[in-house]
């Protein structure tokens, strides 16, 4: 069975946006709007950015970076976990 998609509206720096989302994703979303809004105001309170766009593009930027930096952590603990593996294959012989 399918899961049910309602519409939103959400508000990210003063300007809403209608979204199609799962009932499921709504809690994810909101709590995503939440913290863009948060780290513009923290941008605009800050660094003295006026322009909303500005600020969004910072945050555009940090959230990036730091997805960046979680792939980055997770495929030096896959290179890691090989490792380990194949040093547990030699000490078994």
């Amino acid at each position: 069975m399918s899961e049910q998609e309602i519409s939103i509206k959400v508000n990210i720096c003063d300007r809403f946006y209608p979204l199609r989302i799962k009932t499921s994703e709504e809690e994810g979303v909101r709590s995503a709007v939440n913290s863009i809004n948060e780290r513009a105001k923290h941008y605009n309170q800050n660094f003295s950015i006026q322009d909303k766009q500005d600020a969004l593009s910072m945050v555009a930027l940090e959230f990036a970076s730091g997805q960046n930096k979680t792939i980055a952590e997770s495929n030096d603990f896959k290179t890691l976990n090989t490792k380990l593996k194949r040093l547990e294959q030699l000490l078994e012989i």
